[in-house]
């Protein structure tokens, strides 16, 4: 049986640190960041680990 291919578009979507998490990027932080707050921006910038729900579908993707 061939090889499990990674999902390009999850590839670029997702990391996996060091210990194992899968972290994503949040979203409304690509563009009209004038009108949003420094503390909403900041908020945004941090990466959250991928919630318990999703994770096993995201481990399918990224072929782990």
């Amino acid at each position: 049986m061939p090889k499990m291919k990674t999902d390009k578009g999850a590839a670029k979507r997702f990391k996996v640190t060091g210990t194992g998490k899968i972290m994503r990027r949040k979203a409304f932080r690509s563009h009209i960041l004038e009108k949003k707050s420094s503390v909403r921006t900041r908020r945004l910038a941090r990466e959250p680990e991928v919630s318990p729900a999703d994770r096993r579908q995201v481990k399918r993707m990224l072929g782990l």
